[in-house]
């Protein structure tokens, strides 16, 4: 039995698009798409991975040979996209929003085969065997404080927001003596305590709306954010001014299990993960 191996390729294209529709009014228009609502189309860098997965080759020693991944991603998706006014230029989107949801929906149909696999198979050449290669996820950064995703493996479309905080904490626990606790923490142990610029990332998962194609109103999710963590977190001392906190270490394992509990019945969409980067390498994570 081959084992499977995944491989994740990158693309990036500019395009420009507008959250309009010309069959509404401007009111309408303001009520469906809220601040972003103009006439006038605006433009994003997105970032485009494709991941696949399947089994390596005996002879090739690839999954797939990255060049036809290259060649069908410059068919599907730079020739279509890339320096191009997707309201206008791209028929599929005529008529529908061109948000990070409907995007990767659309990007899903253009790679795919009618199987669901990857529109470009690998010839195992040694048995001449075809094997098709599955697409197993998309990653679509529209901005570096938004992004989607879309696992084939599971209907919902998750889309991430990513928001900063400063505070300052101590790593200190009262079961252990003073000299533990340094042992255990070293630096973070420092009496006077230490800061960290914490970068959260939220996300949502569900379904876009077929009308304003997003799965919520990221304003909504922004002030639940802003509500329920920032204001509270912010320029605080997370040991003294933050009460879901009081008495326990606060580790970033703590903090960001206390974050996902206060947001997770506050989120316009249903909350799936967060991510709680305290420094540029160290993530943690905490899913539904």
């Amino acid at each position: 039995m081959k084992r499977t191996v995944r491989m994740t390729r990158r693309i990036t294209f500019s395009s420009g698009h507008r959250y309009w529709r010309s069959d509404l009014t401007s009111e309408q228009n303001k009520a469906l798409f809220g601040p972003i609502s103009s006439p006038f189309s605006h433009g994003h860098n997105y970032v485009l991975d494709v991941e696949v997965a399947g089994p390596v080759g005996e002879v090739d020693g690839m999954v797939v040979n990255i060049k036809r991944v290259d060649d069908l991603l410059k068919a599907k998706v730079k020739a279509v996209f890339d320096q191009r006014s997707i309201n206008d230029e791209v028929p599929e989107f005529a008529t529908v929003a061109p948000s990070v949801e409907n995007l990767l929906l659309d990007l899903k149909h253009r790679l795919c085969d009618a199987d669901g696999n990857l529109a470009v198979n690998r010839m195992i050449t040694e048995a001449s065997e075809v094997v098709p290669i599955a697409l197993v996820g998309l990653r679509l950064e529209e901005m570096p404080t938004l992004y989607g995703e879309l696992n084939l493996m599971n209907p919902e479309i998750l889309l991430t927001r990513v928001y900063e905080f400063a505070a300052a904490h101590r790593l200190n626990t009262s079961q252990l003596s003073t000299e533990d606790n340094v042992g255990l923490y070293g630096k973070c142990n420092h009496v006077h305590g230490h800061g960290h610029n914490y970068v959260l990332e939220v996300t949502v998962a569900g379904q876009p709306d077929p009308t304003s194609g997003f799965i919520c109103d990221l304003c909504e999710l922004d002030a639940a954010v802003e509500a329920e963590i920032l204001d509270r977190y912010d320029h605080r001392n997370l040991d003294l001014d933050v009460p879901e906190l009081a008495g326990k270490v606060t580790t970033s394992e703590n903090v960001s299990l206390a974050i996902f509990d206060r947001l997770k019945t506050k989120t316009p969409a249903r909350l799936a993960r967060v991510r709680l980067w305290e420094t540029a390498r160290n993530c943690f994570e905490v899913s539904a």
